[in-house]
């Protein structure tokens, strides 16, 4: 089992940077796939990023590619989300998921923490 809280959120402006973090507990963290998704006011839950369990490879959405970077740390049981640039369309719940035989899906992960706000105004 995973438990995952997110934080970092809140409200910038266009152009700001933002970064998320998200902490887990249970033995299982450095065995998953970890990944961010966003839900934008109205829409599905969409893929942002993802990163192996070593960290070595990570995947973004082409909406935040160049402007998102994804990592994680074993050692403290953390993913992070570093956002630059952001814009309006940014704006959305962000949540960090876990699972194995993951794919951009939001069905194939495993585990999810509870969200957190992120809002950017124009």
């Amino acid at each position: 089992q995973v438990q995952l809280v997110e934080s970092g959120g809140g409200l910038v402006q266009t152009g700001d940077s933002l970064r998320l973090s998200c902490a887990a507990s249970g033995r299982a963290f450095s065995s998953v796939v970890m990944g961010w998704f966003r839900q934008p006011p109205g829409k599905e839950r969409e893929f942002v990023a993802k990163i192996t369990t070593s960290g070595g490879s990570t995947y973004y959405a082409d909406s935040v590619k160049g402007r998102f970077t994804i990592s994680r740390d074993n050692a403290k049981n953390t993913v992070s989300l570093q956002m630059h640039s952001l814009k309006p369309e940014d704006t959305a719940v962000y949540y960090c998921a876990g699972g194995w035989a993951v794919t951009t899906a939001p069905n194939t992960y495993n585990y999810w923490g509870q969200g957190t706000q992120v809002t950017v105004s124009s």
